[in-house]
């Protein structure tokens, strides 16, 4: 949404023809409405004019405006409230570490993957972080969810450099589909819509300082708990606010850090703030040993090892696989936030927009899906084919009221610039019936009588030919075109009475 609203305000300020002209940014009564229409604006304000974020919300706040909160995806009271002003530091500190480049965003692939049948996955930092909904034993469609196996993301994550992988819930496949093709799987399991234990934030920030590559993460929906970690590590290294970190996160994947997580994180802050203080300082003392120096230093403040014998210890754990019927009866906060968003992406199919980019979105992802076991599926194939007849209708309706106000204009702005053809035109008028009845008398003179009846056809004719030069005349505002035309005109009907 951000992308396509910056994208749309550029366009309609670069353009010739709107070059005299102010583009209005208005939205509804609805207090969510307004929150979001500032929200864009001030995005846009910070990421193309370089405004701060404090001076973009203050004009915002003009004439006593309030703005709604934003609140997590859970069910029932909300408990964390995330401002206006902390979106808009989210975004500044994303375009300063560069998270936010939209010169080498791709719109049409972010759309593609973060489908549930397509993958199900976001970018949270570029090159670093990647969260996913978490993979099953086999690829298969559950209460309308599609689900994927491990194998599905191969190509893709080779492609991108991912050389690790962390699961967060219990173990529901194999780990050893990905580590026998490269990757390195970390288990760090906690409860879902729970909090993390410092021993697994510890673990998953020493994990992620010493990876090679980039880091997938996910849960059961990759949301909660995945999103959790995620701004662990953005508060460490990035020294963003709590608030900071969950609005990017959010920003990147709706739906991320629920309920009691969010003010975890709050509390967390001062403390990962500090880590991160001293993480930098040992870089800059150590260079280029300082992976090394911190992962012996961590691994002995909290006793925590990742040697190649617990890796292997874990991986044989890994047969012991979580089944499905555990959970029968109950659903988890994973499976409610899957059902909300496969929910949020069906109302997503059948907005105009959608369908006006299809074309567009299908034709790229034919190149750039890269992997053939996550099948595509375009708008088109869902069934959706019915919504293009009323669509295209109203644009075509549009189109044609827009050609008509573009006539209108034209007609009256030239007519409005040139009252003297209109009083030449006149003139024009009567000094052809004058003419036409000096020449019939002249040529009458036994029967003055027939005058009128035989100078009416000749003046019908004239007068069709002038009224065609004068609205040629009028339209191209060229004078000298509608004086030479009526000589051409006068001559023949002249000579012929």
């Amino acid at each position: 949404m951000l992308y396509r609203y910056c994208y749309k305000l550029n366009r309609k300020l670069k353009s010739s023809s709107l070059g005299r002209k102010k583009v209005i940014h208005y939205t509804g009564c609805d207090h969510k409405k307004e929150a979001n229409a500032a929200f864009l604006i001030g995005c846009y304000a910070i990421i193309y004019l370089k405004r701060a974020p404090e001076e973009i919300y203050r004009l915002l706040l003009t004439a006593n405006t309030t703005y709604p909160p934003f609140r997590d995806a859970a069910y029932g009271t909300c408990s964390f409230n995330l401002t206006l002003l902390d979106c808009f530091f989210a975004v500044q500190k994303a375009v300063q570490y560069g998270f936010l480049d939209f010169s080498k965003f791709d719109i049409n692939e972010y759309e593609h993957y973060e489908r549930a049948e397509n993958g199900d996955f976001n970018w949270i930092i570029p090159g670093k972080f990647l969260a996913f909904s978490g993979p099953h034993p086999k690829t298969r469609i559950e209460n309308g969810y599609p689900h994927h196996a491990p194998e599905a993301y191969f190509t893709y994550f080779k492609r991108h450099h991912i050389t690790t992988v962390i699961r967060l819930n219990k173990k529901i496949y194999d780990a050893r589909r990905f580590t026998d093709v490269g990757f390195e799987h970390y288990d760090l399991f906690f409860v879902d819509g729970s909090t993390p234990s410092d021993a697994i934030v510890n673990k998953f920030l020493n994990i992620c300082e010493n990876a090679e590559g980039a880091i997938a993460v996910h849960c059961k929906a990759g949301l909660g708990r995945t999103g959790t970690l995620i701004a662990c590590y953005m508060m460490k290294h990035y020294r963003m606010t709590a608030g900071e970190s969950i609005a990017w996160i959010r920003i990147c994947r709706p739906g991320s850090v629920i309920g009691p997580q969010q003010q975890f994180l709050v509390n967390k802050e001062p403390r990962l703030w500090v880590e991160g203080d001293v993480y930098r300082k040992k870089l800059k003392e150590k260079g280029s040993k300082h992976k090394a120096s911190v992962t012996l230093i961590l691994s002995g403040v909290d006793d925590i090892s990742i040697s190649d014998h617990r890796n292997k210890t874990s991986r044989k754990e890994d047969t012991e696989l979580y089944s499905d019927e555990d959970d029968v009866g109950r659903l988890t906060q994973g499976d409610k936030l899957r059902v909300l968003k496969s929910k949020r992406q069906a109302r997503s199919i059948t907005s105009p927009l959608s369908v006006i980019l299809q074309t567009s979105v299908q034709s790229s992802k034919t190149s750039k899906s890269g992997s053939a076991e996550i099948p595509i599926r375009t708008r088109s194939a869902a069934g959706n084919g019915n919504l293009r007849g009323p669509i295209h209708q109203r644009a075509r309706k549009k189109r044609n009221a827009l050609h008509q106000i573009r006539l209108m204009k034209l007609w009256y702005s030239q007519s409005s610039a040139a009252p003297f053809l209109q009083t030449c035109f006149i003139c024009f008028k009567i000094s052809c019936l004058l003419l036409f009845r000096i020449n019939t008398a002249l040529s009458l003179q036994k029967k003055p009588q027939n005058l009128l009846s035989l100078s009416f056809f000749p003046f019908i004719y004239l007068t069709y030919y002038a009224c065609i030069v004068y609205t040629i005349s009028v339209l191209l505002n060229v004078p000298s075109i509608f004086f030479n035309a009526c000589l051409l005109f006068i001559k023949p009907v002249h000579s012929s009475i």
